[in-house]
């Protein structure tokens, strides 16, 4: 299996046994991401800028993969309130343009480091 690990020093280090992303042929398997500064690593506070920063910490990993957040075919997001998912929708609309990747929302008890979001893909990048 030809595989390689995408990593990069503008979205957070792994916090785990995991990497930011892995590489197998053309598809780009992304981590779960939550709003953590990648420099301070300090959860941003508020869902607002949550929702924001998980998407900037998504975009640098997909640039460092060599693709964009329109390479996206899937993302998962995971909230600990799902009356939070129009913030996210809106946000959404400012990081993405049509066709949208496909999507998934899920409600769950609770996150990482306390967290109010998460947010993981998968990128499929052409050629």
């Amino acid at each position: 299996m030809n595989r390689a690990i995408i990593s990069t020093d503008k979205a957070p280090a792994a916090i785990g046994t995991y990497s930011q992303a892995v590489k197998v042929g053309n598809t780009i398997y992304l981590s779960g991401q939550i709003a953590l500064d990648p420099v301070t690593m300090v959860l941003c506070e508020g869902i607002e800028a949550q929702v924001v920063q998980v998407f900037e910490n998504l975009k640098a990993v997909c640039e460092a993969a060599g693709g964009g957040l329109q390479d996206i075919a899937k993302l998962n997001i995971f909230l600990t309130d799902l009356s939070h998912f129009a913030l996210v929708n809106e946000t959404m609309a400012k990081y993405f343009q049509p066709p949208f990747p496909a999507r998934a929302a899920v409600g769950v008890a609770s996150l990482p480091r306390g967290a109010l979001v998460e947010m993981d893909g998968v990128m499929a990048l052409t050629g």
